[in-house]
């Protein structure tokens, strides 16, 4: 029998524990969550828990608040549910769900207009009231279209770069979440790698950042079969951008790697442009990862956001 309640500071160390023993090691790890973790100071209320009798935790369930915008493009008031972990041996006893419903009724509380949250393995909350939205992105061979002799040198990123990239960054675009500075100190660090492994694009004249990206390397069956994985862009125009999807690709290819992947919003002129710098037979896939919980605003307002033009919510805005 487990107790369910909030946590307090001396749950931390086992809260780390068991954050280990579910994500473990190699693909699905996720060492990173003690740090986004303390960025909330008011986390322990946040997050629930399910503990045994000897103090064991068999599951969490954390509620982090963000400001992320509907899809008129206005900032509202959004819970994201994280860090949900369970001990393999307590999985099938309403933990989980019981830990959600919590997290609801403070969401509630707090004036969260809806839930967000993002997982591969859906079914946990769909009977808690979370549904499904589709998502898209773009597949092909790694491009090999040549990039004219270009005028944006390719270098990687620097801290004194930050607010270059805020500002090429910001968008009203729906979905989308509304960034402090410790979001780029510490949050997109934790999801993307360390700054220096960022790639920017810097203008000839003015030595200035115009344009940014970040991927990912993913390896199949063999290295040959692997891709790499655009996670996050933006830049001032297709230019900026073609030079930055080039660098991917042919770091991409040295790497042994053969495919690449686009995420983001619809790509615009710009983007299509660029794209076939990073890509060739590029095609549309649909993921169902992204999943939206209506609370104080109706379900048609809420469902309408992950469906607006533009809607994107990029992967370092995780929780």
């Amino acid at each position: 029998m487990s107790l369910i309640r909030t946590a307090c500071p001396t749950d931390d160390p086992a809260l780390h524990a068991l954050w280990r023993e579910c994500f473990g090691a190699g693909a699905g790890a996720a060492p990173q969550l003690p740090a986004l973790y303390a960025l909330d100071p008011d986390r322990h209320r946040r997050t629930f828990v399910a503990v045994r009798a000897d103090g064991t935790l068999d599951a969490v369930v954390v509620y982090v608040p963000r400001a992320i915008r509907d899809a008129q493009g206005t900032p509202v008031r959004v819970g994201g549910i994280g860090s949900v972990a369970a001990r393999p041996e307590a999985r099938g006893r309403g933990l989980v769900r019981a830990l959600l419903a919590e997290a609801a009724e403070l969401m509630r509380a707090e004036s969260c207009a809806w839930s967000l949250l993002f997982t591969g393995v859906p079914g946990v909350y769909t009977g808690s009231g979370w549904q499904t939205f589709p998502t898209r992105l773009r597949a092909g061979a790694l491009g090999s279209t040549p990039l004219a002799r270009s005028p944006y040198k390719i270098r990687p990123a620097r801290p004194a770069d930050l607010p270059f990239l805020t500002q090429l960054s910001r968008s009203a675009a729906p979905l989308s979440t509304v960034r402090s500075e410790a979001d780029w100190h510490t949050r997109l660090p934790a999801w993307y790698g360390p700054l220096r492994g960022w790639l920017v694009a810097e203008d000839p004249n003015t030595n200035r950042p115009v344009g940014w990206a970040t991927a990912a390397h993913h390896e199949g069956a063999g290295k040959a079969e692997g891709a790499v994985d655009v996670r996050e862009y933006a830049a001032t125009g297709a230019g900026p951008l073609a030079a930055l999807f080039a660098a991917i690709a042919g770091r991409a290819r040295r790497a042994g790697l053969r495919w690449a992947l686009l995420r983001g919003p619809e790509p615009g002129p710009a983007v299509l442009e660029a794209l076939p710098h990073l890509m060739t037979g590029a095609e549309v896939r649909t993921e169902h990862v992204g999943m939206v919980r209506p609370l104080l605003a109706g379900p048609e307002r809420v469902h309408a956001v992950p469906r607006a033009p533009g809607a994107v919510h990029w992967f370092g805005d995780s929780f």
